[in-house]
């Protein structure tokens, strides 16, 4: 018997649009509504349009910085003014569209994001100045109804810039779930990728159960290769599922992996395990 718990579910704009393979905004849509499911998430917004037309939402917002948008973060004073005013203008537009969340990152550790030489932000540095941005930005998503997620990245793979983020200050996510608990606010959570705590952890099931109460937005991949949730990869999706289910979790569920075959093939097949 089918479980009466279906997810909410979304599929990654960037992994089909910007991959090899290269959708439009209309294709992604089109496959989010054959999959039955409601949402198709870190898409530009200037698409944000075309998802309405379809009757979608975007379940994470970009947080409007350019370029690389985890480079530059929360974890820097310098780069205050710009993220969080940029935030904020996502945060305006999440409201608008009815979208619920809206991404932010720690940013990467040197005190130029771009060298390396530059020096690092100290860690305890790090930690105040992502609780002072978001102590800000919660505020700010809370008068708008929309939240506010912090994503832990992993730092060790570095065969593909979306596959690892070598730099990232906010790679421990013990570290990120407690930036989150001093905030101490409903409209400011924890982005709990599944590929990136397996990458820099293991042990995913421990920090789901350990981290219950702050996760807001879930992310799935598979290891290695950042590709489908299948038997080709090593982490274990039925028990994860299991244990998503278990700890009460009722946000969304995004896929945010890179096909190497037919789109639809693993999306659905992904879509389809969350919803046994």
């Amino acid at each position: 018997m089918s479980n009466p718990h279906k997810f909410k579910q979304s599929i990654a704009d960037w992994c089909l649009a910007n991959t090899e393979w290269e959708w439009s905004t209309e294709q992604v849509c089109q496959l989010a509504l054959s999959l039955g499911i409601e949402s198709v998430e870190l898409a530009p917004s200037e698409t944000y349009p075309t998802l309405k037309k379809y009757n979608l939402k975007c379940a994470l917002s970009c947080n409007g910085m350019p370029g690389a948008p985890f480079m530059k973060g929360l974890n820097n004073l310098k780069n205050h003014k710009e993220v969080i005013t940029r935030t904020k203008q996502s945060i305006d537009l999440a409201a608008e569209y009815n979208f619920p969340n809206v991404i932010a990152f720690t940013g990467y550790k040197w005190l130029n994001p771009e060298d390396p030489s530059s020096g690092e932000v100290p860690i305890d540095e790090c930690f105040e100045n992502c609780v002072k941005g978001l102590l800000e930005l919660s505020t700010y998503a809370a008068e708008k109804g929309v939240t506010v997620c912090l994503e832990h990245l992993n730092t060790r793979v570095k065969s593909h810039p979306m596959k690892g983020h070598p730099g990232y200050q906010g790679d421990n996510i013990d570290f990120c779930a407690d930036i989150v608990r001093k905030v101490n606010s409903p409209n400011v959570r924890l982005l709990f990728d599944v590929y990136h705590v397996h990458v820099m952890h293991g042990d995913i099931i421990k920090y789901l159960r350990a981290h219950r109460d702050v996760i807001g937005h879930i992310h799935t991949a598979g290891y290695p290769g950042r590709n489908e949730l299948d038997d080709k990869q090593e982490i274990h999706y039925p028990d994860i599922v299991a244990a998503i289910r278990e700890i009460g979790y009722t946000g969304y569920i995004g896929h945010e992996f890179i096909p190497t075959r037919e789109p639809v093939d693993g999306f659905s097949a992904a879509v389809s395990m969350f919803n046994a």
